[in-house]
């Protein structure tokens, strides 16, 4: 299977056989699976881009909200903490683009700089310079494509729920999608020279099939656990490295938004997965750990590569290579998805394949890191903000 096909449970063995074996850990780190560009930009000269919905629409006739109260709570606490973008973030602020770079990493940028080996050993101070201005282009590009996707699924999910409780909280992040789709178009365009990358290639595939499945769990899955976990944890790391305070507030704010939708994930799933067989488990196993390659394989930035010239294959494949203790920002993007897959039961159910796919990517470390179903409120920026200024 490449990275653009859609996530099927016939690419693993099924449940039962011997997962020994299947090279999983091959898999994962397969250069050409990643860097496989075989849909990646065809469509992209179109402002349209057009993706079967398969779902059911669903109406609810029992209005009896707090029918399940966990969700009626984080419906009430989304109602108190909306903020708006255009009073609630300063956009006069002048932005010096150097505060808004990450500072890099002496050792990992010694990696790929002073080994002949590396596709990126012969960049000067300036190319370097470059690569660091596009990569931050190129992931705030790619959080306002997923904020996009994560505004239609999550439209999806008041569509196809057949709660009332959730109808009303997926409502209200509806409209927090479209706040975030709006601000990070808002800074790219006028802070960051335009809008620059078309959405990732493993991103698309991964929103298409979230969008195409017709079962109504599986958004709640693809979107509120990975999409929206992973984004979660890369907020929170571009948030404590940027020192530029508009990028610091707008990141501030979007985090409290997303720490609410993946606990909404959380909360629904739970007594959703309760109920399935050991094969249903298996499925959305098998959905969740596809989902985090390619999540993964994103954060590798092939369409920098490609505008700078730097051959992509070689550089995945270098990335790839990279030792495991300068993977701490790749690692830090599991810090959620994994604690909240085992807070669903999902890390251990059958033979705990989950598990031991995770272990072979290398982040089950998390499994034990809080919860995102628990960690919510602490997260609320925005409830905090208006303490301070009542205070």
């Amino acid at each position: 299977m490449t990275a653009t096909e859609p996530l099927s449970s016939d690419s693993f063995p099924s449940e039962g056989a011997a997962s020994s074996d299947y090279d999983f850990r091959a898999y994962a780190n397969d250069p050409d699976r990643i860097a496989d560009f075989s849909r990646s930009n065809e469509e992209m000269t179109s402002l349209i881009s057009t993706v079967e919905d398969n779902a059911d629409a669903i109406y609810t006739w029992r209005y009896d909200k707090g029918e399940r109260a966990a969700l009626d709570r984080l419906y009430e606490k989304a109602k108190t903490s909306q903020w708006n973008g255009q009073t609630d973030l300063d956009w006069s602020t002048d932005v010096d683009l150097d505060k808004v770079l990450a500072p890099a990493d002496p050792a990992e940028v010694a990696y790929f700089a002073e080994n002949p080996a590396s596709p990126l050993h012969k960049l000067n101070e300036d190319e370097w310079h470059d690569v660091a201005i596009e990569s931050m282009n190129w992931s705030l590009c790619q959080f306002l494509h997923g904020e996009q996707g994560a505004l239609l699924c999550t439209a999806k999910i008041v569509e196809t729920v057949p709660w009332i409780d959730a109808k009303y909280y997926a409502a209200t992040q509806v409209v927090d999608e479209a706040r975030h789709v709006e601000v990070f178009a808002q800074y790219l365009d006028q802070k960051l020279d335009g809008i620059k990358y078309p959405v990732n290639t493993h991103l698309e595939a991964l929103l298409d099939d979230i969008l195409e499945d017709s079962r109504w769990d599986m958004t709640y899955l693809g979107m509120q656990i990975m999409v929206e976990g992973l984004a979660l944890a890369a907020f929170g790391f571009m948030h404590m490295t940027t020192e530029e305070p508009l990028l610091k507030k707008l990141l501030r704010y979007v985090m409290s938004d997303e720490a609410r939708h993946v606990a909404f994930g959380v909360l629904s799933l739970q007594e959703v997965y309760q109920e399935l067989t050991a094969a249903e488990l298996r499925d959305r196993q098998e959905f969740a750990f596809e989902a985090a390659l390619r999540m993964r394989d994103r954060f590798m930035r092939q369409e920098v590569w490609e505008r700078m010239g730097v051959p992509v294959k070689d550089m995945v494949k270098y990335s790839l290579e990279m030792p495991d203790e300068l993977r701490v920002f790749q690692k830090l993007l599991f810090s959620k998805i994994v604690p909240n897959c085992k807070k669903l039961g999902l890390l251990d159910a059958g033979d705990g394949w989950l598990r031991d796919r995770f272990t072979d990517i290398g982040v089950i470390e998390f499994e034990d890191w809080v919860d995102t179903g628990e960690e919510y409120a602490d997260l609320d920026e925005v409830a905090k903000d208006r303490e301070m200024a009542e205070g």
